[in-house]
């Protein structure tokens, strides 16, 4: 028996990535990143993408523009992704693919600005002015990208999740266990 996927979202630096870590081990689930399909698309396009803090370097602010220039980027990751999920065995990290598929365990990672900003400057090593900057701008530029694309605000609607987690105060092993002890119900 394949177990049920499931996809963790939430903005920049809520924990998607660390929880979803988490549950892969525990349940022994594949994990997939949407960015790391997406850097996987830079590569092929000569950029070199590296850790998890590209996104906010000079070359992964280039090729964010030139993602921003045509929508196939997105949508391409998006459908990889949604025929993963809807295989099964997969724990996935995702802005938008608990708006487009009814597949899987869907849980929302909610956190502040303030609080997202805290763990990028423990994350990335940089300035906490920096960080709140960083988050907001990704933030905007996550919603507006979206809906354009498909119409939905990312993060508005939460009526499509199985569990949302306010992960503000909570420790990523806190987090994690959280999540593991409550979707163990659903796969």
């Amino acid at each position: 028996m394949v177990l049920k996927s499931v996809v963790v979202s939430g903005m920049p630096a809520s924990g998607k990535s660390t929880v979803a870590r988490g549950l892969a081990e525990r349940y022994r689930l594949r994990y997939l990143c949407g960015g790391d399909i997406l850097k996987e698309m830079a590569v092929s396009r000569g950029y070199r993408p590296s850790g998890e803090d590209w996104w906010d370097t000079a070359e992964g602010m280039k090729f964010i523009e030139e993602r921003k220039k045509s929508d196939r980027f997105d949508r391409e990751v998006d459908e990889r992704l949604i025929r993963l999920i809807e295989e099964g065995g997969v724990v996935v990290t995702s802005y938008t693919a608990p708006w487009l598929t009814d597949k899987g365990v869907k849980i929302w990672l909610k956190a502040s600005v303030e609080s997202r900003a805290e763990r990028m400057v423990s994350r990335d090593n940089i300035p906490l002015q920096e960080a709140l900057k960083i988050v907001q701008r990704r933030d905007e530029e996550n919603k507006d990208l979206y809906r354009k694309i498909y119409g939905f605000t990312v993060g508005e609607d939460l009526s499509v999740f199985n569990l949302v987690l306010d992960t503000d105060g909570i420790s990523k092993s806190g987090a994690t266990d959280i999540v593991c002890y409550a979707t163990r119900y659903f796969i």
